[in-house]
């Protein structure tokens, strides 16, 4: 995707917000970003119609307030609304990667990722994100237990017969200086299957609970965002 320092001209539906909703004319200044950790000032040198042209005034890199990269990994609602809203919520709070998880018990075995992309990208321009996270295809669960088997990984679940540690805690204590990515799996609304949570134990990730209060999927991813995003900006003072 093309960076706005390279562009200089904003997209039709952008240009269009700037003109008809902003009322933006040649001479006043916009605020862009590029989603990968740089903001831009900006001037805009022509406007008129569909097309809304600028010059860059200022590059300002910013950083990561957080260590790491945090990627929540979760099998998608049958109410995709739920799932929009996390996206959303979780984009504000600021991570870097959503993956969706086909489970055994899953209700909801496709999804458009088009329309997660563009409430991200809402999200991320609303609540001024430097960096805007990535969205990944859905993917069955083996599978994406087989393609992450290094770094900080948990699985969150309510099997009381499989032993679990809160992650909260466990993503303060584990942190060190050669483990500040994390990975966080949340299940269906039906939860894992007992299987599943014993494959992911045997791959490596953590059994852990997200508290003593039962959540709904789309409660504990945006709870696990903000669990990720805490202990990781914390360890990064």
């Amino acid at each position: 995707m093309p960076r706005a320092a390279e562009v200089g001209e904003l997209p039709e539906e952008e240009a269009q917000h700037a003109l008809r909703v902003l009322r933006l004319t040649a001479g006043d200044e916009l605020m862009l970003m590029d989603g990968a950790g740089t903001f831009y000032r900006a001037e805009v040198s022509a406007a008129s119609g569909k097309h809304c042209l600028y010059h860059i005034v200022e590059t300002l890199p910013q950083e990561k307030t957080w260590r790491g990269h945090l990627h929540l990994a979760i099998a998608p609602t049958k109410m995709m609304e739920r799932m929009e809203w996390l996206a959303e919520k979780a984009t504000e709070i600021g991570f870097n990667e959503l993956s969706f998880l086909d489970c055994r018990f899953s209700e909801r075995r496709a999804i458009k990722i088009p329309r997660i992309e563009k409430i991200v990208v809402s999200a991320v321009k609303q609540s001024r994100k430097a960096f805007m996270p990535n969205v990944n295809e859905l993917v069955g669960f083996k599978q994406f237990i087989a393609q992450h088997g290094e770094g900080r990984r948990y699985i969150a679940h309510c099997y009381e017969e499989v032993e679990r540690v809160n992650l909260f805690d466990e993503l303060l204590h584990s942190h060190s200086a050669d483990s500040d990515d994390a990975l966080v799996l949340i299940g269906p609304e039906g939860d894992f299957s007992i299987e599943e949570v014993r494959m992911a134990v045997d791959a490596g990730f953590v059994s852990v609970d997200l508290g003593k209060s039962r959540l709904r999927t789309e409660t504990a991813g945006l709870a696990a965002v903000m669990m990720m995003q805490l202990s990781a900006s914390l360890n990064n003072k």
